[in-house]
């Protein structure tokens, strides 16, 4: 463990709210006051614009950021090519689309100094990195700290912890991400991840299209889900490292080096709104059934990617957070189910509520679209049968990447040795009850 790595998480503060105009700066006066780009920027610094967004976007989703940094992005040598590893990129034609349900054990142990980047592992995704459009599940693991520095130019980076504590070092300032908590970098912004455990463990969503929102609240309200005020931004904070340290950059599908002769972490101030924060998902405010039957699991959604058919989302990202169940009268696990969107599932602690075995943190399941599922046979027993007293879930903490298209799977994820070959025999012995007279 890395304890100066851990003291450092642990002693961090944050700028509150979801999508603010936030503003930072690490030495007093670095921040211009009244313009972005003043003819010369304070403390000798160079002003640059970050724009995670078309420039005439509405100013409801405009997405950009200024930053005044020590030496500006656009100092730095040509990239090369660079080894993929096991990532890989929409879109996906090494195996055909599969109908059938899947689920995968944890990711074998990494080998030894596996940082960040080399531990990205590609199940599946859809849709055309280069066209913005679709997304991909990714699981990482690993075992050393990065001492190179990492962006993404095909889509931002949804983080979920499973095993191990991050120390995420970015342009912006320092984020920490435990277990239960889910980090997201923007595309294009640079970051180096430090390992606060021996190794760590987890999943990816890596989102081609339009930058995760909060979902619209509807007849529910003002209030309840996601609050705004719970999502936590880097206050500022800045290498200054004059010397050789390597930039990789994923762009189209590819991953290419460069060797700077400084860090890019060099960043005195900032302000905007296209920025990386982190989200405690305990504190997602549960909303549900108090009379009967069981809510649409759209009723968990963290943070949705918008396409142009409202309410269709390019991906949801949904969490099934500690909550009570009370409905009268109601099977009370998820339903049996067939959907027009797909679904890979993974477990970040304890057991999930619909499924008695085989699902396990650091797992994962993929039900694509139309393809039928819902409890197991133990579950489906135990629940048809169980008093129906309020009932408090909170041994698990799960959640759902959701998206409008077919996932299909990367050749390795569809011949990995941790496929789980019998995962369809969870149904089998769900007998016959129908009779006439029942």
């Amino acid at each position: 463990m890395n304890g100066d790595a851990r003291k450092t998480a642990e002693a961090l503060t944050y700028l509150s709210g979801f999508g603010n105009q936030h503003s930072s700066e690490a030495i007093p006066g670095a921040l211009p006051i009244g313009r972005n780009s003043p003819q010369r920027a304070p403390l000798g610094l160079y002003a640059e614009q970050l724009s995670g967004s078309a420039f005439t976007e509405p100013r409801a989703h405009n997405r950009r950021s200024w930053l005044y940094r020590i030496r500006p992005s656009a100092a730095h040598p040509a990239f090369a090519r660079t080894d993929n590893g096991a990532l890989r990129t929409a879109p996906f034609t090494e195996t055909a689309p599969d109908p059938n349900r899947l689920r995968w054990n944890p990711l074998p142990e990494p080998e030894p100094d596996t940082d960040f980047v080399r531990g990205l592992w590609t199940l599946g995704g859809n849709g055309d990195a280069t066209q913005r459009t679709g997304m991909a599940v990714h699981l990482y693991h690993a075992n050393s700290a990065m001492q190179r520095v990492f962006s993404d130019a095909d889509g931002e980076l949804l983080i979920v912890p499973e095993r191990g504590g991050l120390l995420l070092r970015t342009e912006f300032g320092l984020l920490h991400a435990e277990p239960g908590d889910m980090a997201l970098i923007p595309r294009g912004v640079r970051f180096r991840m430090e390992l606060l455990d021996e190794s760590v463990r987890g999943y990816v969503c890596e989102n081609y299209g339009a930058p995760f929102q909060l979902p619209e609240l509807g007849p529910i309200g003002a209030n309840g889900l996601a609050n705004a005020r719970d999502f936590r931004a880097p206050v500022a904070a800045y290498e200054d490292v004059e010397g050789p340290v390597e930039v990789v950059n994923k762009f189209c599908g590819n991953l290419w080096t460069a060797t700077y002769d400084h860090s890019p972490l060099d960043v005195i101030a900032w302000h905007g709104s296209h920025l990386p924060y982190v989200y405690d998902l305990r504190r997602f405010n549960v909303l549900g059934s108090i009379s009967y039957d069981h809510p649409d699991p759209s009723i968990f959604t963290v943070l949705t990617s918008p396409t142009d058919t409202p309410g269709l989302a390019s991906v949801d990202f949904v969490v099934f957070a500690p909550r009570w169940l009370v409905g009268e009268d109601t099977f009370r696990p998820p339903y049996f189910h067939r959907n027009v969107m797909s679904e890979y599932m993974g477990l970040i602690e304890g057991a999930y509520d619909a499924k008695a075995e085989g699902f396990v943190p650091g797992g994962g399941s993929l039900h694509n679209m139309m393809s039928a599922h819902g409890p197991d046979r133990e579950t489906f027993d135990r629940a048809s049968a169980a008093e129906l007293r309020p009932q408090k879930v909170d041994d698990g903490l799960a959640f759902m990447f959701e998206t409008r298209w077919p996932v299909t799977l990367t050749a390795q994820a569809a011949r990995a040795e941790h496929l789980q070959r019998a995962y369809d025999d969870v149904w089998q012995g769900l007998e016959r009850h129908f009779g006439p007279l029942h």
